[in-house]
């Protein structure tokens, strides 16, 4: 499903990423561990097409990322569910405006969103609180609330950004990634200048 062929991502002559190479298959759980600045936000947002490598090749689903037209990138980021480091909540769209946002791209019915959007909230342990603005959350639930929306279109493929215990007590809870058991942790090999 996802595929990193010797991929190096230089910044300004900076090397951030340095000859990446591994594969995860679908069902599989993957953990990238490293200090902060290493290079997992840029992993990342390689995987989203958000940035291009500076070599190397990134397949998903076999498509090759640097290929794909720019009309082809909303298509290939609906399958992969991203919490950001920082959430990336809209702060004027209410909780369930925030996820409903991916519901109505895939087309969803009003009633199947409305649904949804209870259950997922449910499913995070904020329920009910889909009327208010972000402004309005704890720092935890405004976690809770990007975990609900990273998920909600029930992507086949879940990236976490510095999640923290909680993020990840949640999504193992909740099923959206394989428990521990059946996981396996890689370290990327970086080069920190």
């Amino acid at each position: 499903m996802i595929d990193f062929s010797h991929v190096t991502k230089t910044y300004s002559g900076d090397t951030v990423l340095d000859d990446i190479d591994f594969s995860v298959s679908p069902g599989e759980f993957v953990v990238i561990t490293g200090k902060s600045g290493v290079g997992k936000t840029t992993l990342g947002r390689l995987l989203i097409r958000d940035l291009l490598p500076t070599k190397g090749k990134i397949i998903i689903d076999g498509e090759d990322l640097s290929k794909i037209k720019p009309k082809n990138i909303p298509p290939l980021r609906r399958k992969i569910g991203f919490i950001f480091q920082d959430y990336k909540i809209i702060p004027d769209k209410t909780v369930g405006e925030n996820i409903a946002l991916s519901l109505e791209i895939g087309g969803y019915s009003p009633k199947k969103i409305s649904d949804k959007i209870n259950r997922l909230l449910d499913m995070v342990g904020i329920p009910g609180k889909e009327n208010l603005f972000p402004v309005q959350l704890s720092g935890g639930e405004i976690q809770r609330a990007a975990i609900a929306r990273a998920i909600a279109a029930d992507p086949p493929i879940l990236f976490a950004d510095e999640p923290t215990g909680s993020a990840r007590r949640i999504m193992l809870e909740k099923g959206k990634i394989i428990s521990d058991s059946e996981s396996h942790s890689t370290k990327p090999k970086t080069k920190n200048k």
